[in-house]
């Protein structure tokens, strides 16, 4: 059931403790566009391709965009001389609050780290650090600073490509999660090498890696996607995201052969998920995000290809609902991209190519959520 509107919604969400065992199965959300977020953006910035998006501890809301996206007629503002009135390129980094107003913003080349030729990905750690990745066609690092923008640490490094064997850099990473009890980053890497790869969330040591169904990550010319074909034994370009659920569970975006795998922290293969099988586009799994219930009953699944984001039953990957199509207006997309869910269950989106920009959809039903812990 599709529920599309740009009417703000009354929220009739519970946010409790989970119930007792035995309880009802957890009702799938629904979703309605909130056509006034984010509220507009001071000193005439706009953005260009939105390649990220993560809601942290309390709720606020990170976007990466790629300011040098934008067309001269989008930045016209900024040339030398001025073209007209407006516009000029927001910086890479920004953070909203819950009604949309800007908080701060920051990013781009600096002392003593290699910022990334073409942004991709944001994840905020469970210590408030920021993560920004990039898949430029140097990109091989992943960056860590905090909430200021102040830099922390790069892993792997800038330069020629290598290959899925290296672990001394990346390979256009798209995007990370963390297991903070364990102090890893989860790397989904990516649009060059075709793995997941850990490193120890502090010093940026190599921990370990895999490649599809948990075997050794390999570099093999696989071709278009065939929906008739068997399952390919190896992750497509990209491996788009990383998620680690709060039972263990790694789930990963298999993008272009439509699919999510699901393995152990070690990397054993659980089982896999094949989602929207026909799409022969640009891959029908582009992120995913974890339902704030207790059981992360669903996974939220953004679909650039198809242009709509779907609920997943987490354990069986059936789609339980959905909503947007390709389009323009508010509560449409144009290459979503991304997606994140903040503690009410509101799910926030960024999309790239010409979509450029960022939406948020208020949750509406009634459902109990987990109760986050200070």
């Amino acid at each position: 059931m599709r529920m599309l509107s740009t009417a703000l919604p009354a929220l009739a969400c519970l946010l409790a403790l989970a119930g007792p065992a035995g309880a009802a199965p957890a009702e799938a959300p629904h979703f309605q566009v909130d056509p006034s977020w984010p509220k507009p953006l001071p000193n005439d910035w706009i953005l260009g391709q939105a390649a990220g998006v993560a809601v942290d501890a309390q709720d606020h809301v990170w976007v990466v965009q790629r300011p040098r996206t934008l067309t001269d007629d989008e930045k016209a503002a900024s040339l030398d001389p001025p073209r007209s009135k407006c516009c000029k390129p927001a910086p890479p980094v920004l953070e909203f609050a819950q009604d949309g107003t800007l908080l701060r913003s920051w990013g781009g080349p600096g002392e003593g780290y290699d910022w990334p030729t073409n942004e991709h990905g944001i994840q905020i750690d469970g210590q408030g650090f920021v993560w920004i990745a990039g898949n430029g066609d140097q990109d091989g690092q992943l960056l860590k600073f905090t909430a200021d923008g102040k830099f922390v640490l790069q892993i792997g490094k800038s330069g020629p490509q290598t290959d899925s064997r290296d672990t001394s850099r990346l390979g256009k990473p798209a995007n990370v999660d963390f297991d903070m009890a364990a102090n890893e980053v989860y790397v989904a890497d990516g649009y060059y090498n075709h793995r997941i790869i850990v490193f120890d969330r502090e010093t940026g040591a190599f921990k370990r890696m895999w490649g599809a169904y948990g075997k050794p990550p390999t570099d093999d010319k696989l071709g278009a996607y065939d929906p008739a074909a068997a399952p390919r034994q190896q992750f497509a370009n990209p491996v788009h995201c990383v998620r680690i659920a709060r039972d263990g569970l790694v789930y990963v975006c298999d993008r272009t052969n439509n699919r999510i795998q699901v393995f152990q922290k070690d990397g054993s293969f659980v089982k896999e998920f094949v989602v929207e099988k026909n799409t022969r586009a640009n891959g029908s799994v582009w992120e995913l995000a974890l339902w704030p219930d207790a059981d992360e009953t669903f996974l939220l699944n953004a679909d650039g290809a198809n242009n709509e984001v779907r609920t997943l039953d987490r354990a069986t990957g059936a789609t339980v609902g959905a909503f947007g199509r390709n389009g323009r207006m508010a509560g449409q997309f144009h290459w979503v991209h991304n997606l994140a869910v903040d503690s009410k269950g509101n799910v926030f989106t960024t999309e790239v190519d010409t979509g450029k920009r960022a939406q948020k959809f208020l949750a509406v039903g009634n459902f109990v959520l987990r109760k986050r812990v200070p």
